[in-house]
């Protein structure tokens, strides 16, 4: 990883494509992953990081391992959610001790999924294993509510996919809101697997792709992870 704007005592890190476990899983530079993390932030220890995300998410575990990385981290950690902290990656955004989100800039929270085949016995135990992934998910976003809100209320936010622009992010959670941020483009490809993208992002897809000089969609529409 290219360690970016460093200085004597800050540098910046990027979550601008997909969360995957590993350097296979890389696609293109932008997509991130735990090894890569550990690197950079063994390489800016004890420095302030400002994290920048705009990411429909990827592989949960991944994603939260690089929370824990990064909330272990000895410096202070300024988030700021560019574009999209979609699925794990707005378990990410929430490592941050300030996160700043613009009013047009978006988190989306849902239930984990995965994809599997199997007999009954295999496929309920696989049920109960995105239960289990769903209880740690909820509890990072416990530890970062604002006061008066109910977790039972985020639960049901994660059944119905929920997109929150950045005002209604900071109904829940403790997140600074800031003015439009015009400049970004539409997060990763993985987005399109959800159900209730807002119609902005589907504009900043089809004006991606008409300015698109060809890019491999075969490979892109072969991202797939075990869980989101």
């Amino acid at each position: 990883m290219q360690i970016k704007n460093q200085t004597s005592d800050s540098a910046d890190l990027y979550f601008y494509g997909d969360i995957v476990s590993s350097w296979w899983g890389a696609w293109d530079d932008t997509d991130q992953y735990p090894e890569s993390v550990k690197n950079f932030l063994n390489e800016v220890q004890g420095k302030n990081i400002n994290i920048y995300v705009n990411s429909g998410g990827g592989s949960v575990f991944a994603g939260m391992a690089i929370y824990n990385m990064l909330k272990r981290h000895q410096g202070q950690k300024t988030v700021y959610v560019d574009g999209l902290a979609g699925s794990i990656a707005s378990v990410i955004a929430l490592a941050g001790d300030k996160i700043i989100i613009p009013s047009n800039a978006y988190m989306m929270i849902h239930k984990p999924w995965g994809s599997m085949a199997g007999n009954s016995t295999e496929l309920r135990k696989m049920a109960e294993t995105l239960d289990n992934i769903e209880i740690g998910i909820l509890n990072v976003y416990e530890e970062n509510l604002k006061e008066g809100v109910d977790i039972e209320t985020i639960k049901q936010m994660l059944e119905e996919e929920t997109w929150l622009c950045g005002a209604e992010a900071s109904k829940y959670f403790n997140v600074e809101v800031t003015g439009e941020n015009k400049a970004v483009a539409c997060a990763s490809d993985c987005f399109k697997n959800y159900a209730k993208v807002p119609e902005e992002f589907k504009a900043r897809k089809a004006s991606n792709k008409q300015n698109d000089d060809g890019a491999d969609e075969t490979k892109l529409n072969a991202l797939k992870w075990s869980f989101r």
